[in-house]
Formats: structure tokens, C-alpha cells, sequence
């Protein structure tokens, strides 16, 4: 059998053939896709440039070694083995009557309200893709740029309209499946994504100044490094790599039976790190050239980086290339993510996809606009103080995704145990690989749950 293709696996429920990934590139590319996000284009270089630059990179990347790995490799391991969707697969190899499924639930539930905000913060992506373009961003003074983005998230018509594309446009590619949607599109979109990062940060470093932004991302300063800046650090190293929501263990299903699952991920590891850094080199350098304040979140992507284009020669093309390579990222981690609802109710119900798929859209029509109103329409409505769309973001980012990262290592770690790990991981002992999974054993049992336990205590106020 051709080495580079996977046949497919039967449906139990429709009875029809499983759709999967067919080449080592496309699985990487798919993978990549679902880590890489609009995370790496401000937070990760804003959170490692405010928190002690080099020295915090270097806590980041021990901690994603030691939680966001594990994590990883157990998800897409799992999901492989069981060649289901994410709560058949706990039902396929948890013993009987355990109710480890929920596990996976609680995943589907939190990769659904993720998309609901998401699938917004992406809109606005979309949306100054074409200001862009026509020009209505090009300004360098912050306040003309911040009441460009004010008018745009305060507007509920703009708001649903861009909502609505982009969940179409990612409806559209799961439509056409996995290999000829999520695996076609994401080998495309990610060298793409690498070639224009390339492009902005090589011209950003050519700028007078540029040295500062360089300094500000990558100058170590171990004196910053305290228990919170640690603590940041394992917690971006477990919600960058897009695990305890399913997605990792749903596109594991569509792994193939050769595929070399930790060497997978490490690649996959320093990719996401690639162009984390890449960016950090296509914001910061202009940032500090052009003596703008560097910022968190909407305010530095979109306030901010508008600025910062328009002040330099050939910043209105720049800009537009930003914006595409950022519409870009959000749209493989949305796929991975619509994804695992869509794989849940295909495989457990019977349904064929593309019905699965049409109803997520819908549900996520409905329940998403309340996020994309929360800025404008129902701005006053909260519950438990919060808007629509921070709730669902604190839901998920602090009880959800977490909780399922610790239940997936104590199932690993307690249920499945050393001696499955290792044929998994081995690929049925073709694989010499034995030390490693020993010590990715202790790291699943003991390590990982603990540290994402401390994290998780953290982000609810408790530590």
C-alpha cells in the first residue's frame, strides 16, 4: 500500500467509509493549522515581551514540554486508536460503564461556545482585511484607528454580517470533508501564512529603530521571572496548542496508522513557535520604530497595527498582507474547531456530514450573535456580570479546557496505563521509542495534571 495514503476506516453508524487524512504533510499542515491561531499573532509576543522576553520564552517552551506536549500526543494518540469522533472514542476505550465520555462532552461544549466568540474576534479580522484594502484603517493617529474599530464592533449589523461570512466560509470547507476540505485548504494556507509573516517581519526589521522592538520580544531579563510569570507561562503553553477541547483527538482520528505521533507534534511544536516568533518580529520592531506603546488583545491588533502600517513606506500594502495572514490563522483554528461538534453528531447520530454541518452553522448563527452583539445590542445584558462573549470565553478558558486537559492525562496516566501508551505510541512496536513514552508516562500521571490544576485555580481567583 502506498505509504503516503490512509485508507479509510468504516462508520459504524452510517455505515459508510471514514474520511481521513492522506499524506504526513497534510496531517502536519492540518495540525499546525488547529494550533496556530490569532493567539501567535499578538498574545504570544506580547505576553513574552512583557514578561521578561527571552527568559520567559525559554519558561514557555519547559512548559509546553511538559504540559501542552503530553497533552497533545494523549489526545491525538486516543483519537487515533479509536478512529471515532471525541466522545466515542472514551466510549470505545474507557472499560465499561465508566462514564470517561463526559470528558469529551464538556470538550464538544467548550469547542462550540469557543466559536461562538471566536468565530467574532475573526469577523474583525476579516472585516479589516478589506478596510484595508479600501484604505479606511490607512491612518497613523491611534485615535482615528480606534474609532474605525469601535465603529465596527458597535455596529450590530456589521457585526452579524462578518460573523455570519466567516462561519459559512468555514461551513463551506467542511462541507467538501476532510481530505478535500480541512487537509486541501490547511496544505495551502499554511506556507502561505509562513511567506507572508516572512515578508512583514523582514520588512519591519528593516526599519530605523527596529533594534528596540527586537530587544523588547527577545532580551532576556531573568529579574521579571516571579510565580505569576511562570504560571502565564504554562498556562499560554496549554491553551496555545488548541487541547482539552477535542480538536487534537478529533483530527487524531484522522491520523494515519503509520503516522509517527510524537514526532508529529514536536514539529508541530516548533512550527506554532516559528511563527509565534516570526510575529513578534513583524509587530514589535515597527511598534517601537515608529514610538507607538505596545498592547494586549483587540487594542494592539487593531487599533495599534493600523498605526504602525500607515506611518511606513508601502504600509497600506503591508497592512493588507497583515490582516490576510491573520484571516489565515483564525481560519485553521475555527475549521479544527467546528470540526469536533460536526464529527460528534455525524458519528453518533447517523446523520450524513454535510447535514451535521449545515446544522452546527445554524445553532452557531444563533447562539454566536449574541456574542457579536455583546459590544453593541446587548451590551447591557450579562450574566454573572459578564457579556455573552466574555462568559463564554471565562467558561472555557478557565473551567472547560482545562478540567478536560487533567481528566485526559488521569485517563492515560491511571486507566489506560504504561503498557498501551507504549504500543500506541510505537505504532504497534514499529517504533523504537521506548524511554521516551516512559517518560511521557510520568509526565501524563503525575506532572501535566498538576501543573494544569494550579493553572486552572489560577484563572479562577483561587491562587
Amino acid at each position: 500500500m502506498d505509504q503516503d495514503k490512509q485508507s479509510s476506516t468504516p462508520n459504524a453508524a452510517t455505515g459508510t467509509s471514514r474520511d481521513g487524512f492522506t499524506s504526513s504533510f497534510g496531517v502536519l499542515a492540518a495540525t499546525l493549522g488547529s494550533a496556530v491561531g490569532l493567539g501567535n499573532i499578538w498574545k504570544f509576543p506580547y505576553l513574552t515581551g512583557t514578561n521578561g522576553g527571552a527568559s520567559f520564552l525559554v519558561v514557555y517552551i519547559i512548559a509546553t514540554l511538559l504540559v501542552g506536549l503530553p497533552v497533545m500526543i494523549s489526545e491525538i494518540m486516543l483519537g487515533r486508536k479509536a478512529k471515532a469522533d471525541a466522545v466515542t472514542t472514551f466510549q470505545k476505550l474507557a472499560p465499561a460503564g465508566q462514564p470517561w465520555w463526559l470528558i469529551s462532552a464538556s470538550g464538544v461544549l467548550a469547542a462550540f461556545l469557543i466559536i461562538a466568540f471566536y468565530s467574532e474576534v475573526a469577523a474583525w479580522v476579516f472585516a479589516y482585511v478589506f478596510k484595508a484594502i479600501g484604505g479606511a484603517i490607512l491612518s497613523s493617529d491611534p485615535k482615528v484607528t480606534s474609532a474605525a474599530f469601535k465603529t465596527l464592533i458597535s455596529d450590530p449589523v456589521q457585526a452579524l454580517l462578518w460573523q455570519w461570512l466567516v462561519l459559512l466560509l468555514i461551513g463551506g470547507i467542511l462541507l467538501l470533508g476532510v481530505a478535500k476540505g480541512i487537509e486541501a485548504v490547511t496544505k495551502k494556507l499554511m506556507p502561505l501564512l509562513f511567506v507572508l509573516l516572512l515578508v512583514v517581519a523582514v520588512r519591519s526589521l528593516m526599519l530605523p529603530g527596529a533594534m528596540k522592538g527586537v530587544e523588547f520580544l527577545l532580551a532576556p531579563d531573568f529579574s521579571r521571572l516571579s510565580a505569576g510569570v511562570v504560571l502565564t507561562a504554562v498556562g499560554l503553553a496549554f491553551f496555545k496548542l488548541s487541547i482539552g477541547m477535542g480538536t487534537m483527538m478529533t483530527y487524531g482520528s484522522y491520523f494515519r496508522d503509520n503516522q509517527n505521533i510524537p514526532t508529529t507534534t514536536l514539529r508541530v511544536m516548533g512550527a506554532d513557535l516559528f511563527v509565534s516568533m516570526l510575529a513578534g518580529l513583524a509587530i514589535f520592531p515597527a511598534v517601537f520604530a515608529f514610538g507607538f506603546a505596545p498592547g494586549a488583545g483587540p487594542s494592539l491588533l487593531f487599533i495599534t497595527i493600523p498605526a504602525v502600517f500607515a506611518s511606513m513606506p508601502l504600509g497600506h500594502v503591508f497592512m493588507v498582507v497583515f490582516f490576510v495572514l491573520a484571516a489565515i490563522a483564525s481560519t485553521g483554528a475555527l475549521l479544527s474547531l467546528l470540526e469536533v461538534p460536526v464529527s460528534v453528531m455525524s458519528g453518533r447520530l447517523g446523520i450524513s456530514r454535510k447535514r451535521a454541518t449545515v446544522i452546527n452553522l445554524l445553532v452557531l448563527a444563533l447562539i454566536g450573535s449574541g456574542c457579536a452583539l455583546s459590544n453593541s445590542t446587548l451590551s447591557g445584558f450579562t450574566l454573572f456580570g459578564k457579556t455573552l462573549f466574555d462568559l463564554f470565553d471565562f467558561l472555557t478558558s478557565n473551567i472547560l479546557l482545562p478540567l478536560g486537559g487533567i481528566f485526559i492525562c488521569l485517563f492515560v496516566g491511571y486507566v489506560w496505563g504504561l503498557a498501551r501508551l507504549k504500543q500506541a505510541l510505537s505504532n504497534e512496536g514499529a517504533l523504537e521509542n521506548g524511554r521516551l513514552v516512559r517518560v511521557l508516562f510520568v509526565l501524563v500521571r503525575f506532572v501535566s495534571p498538576l501543573l494544569i490544576l494550579v493553572v486552572m485555580l489560577r484563572g479562577l481567583g483561587v491562587l
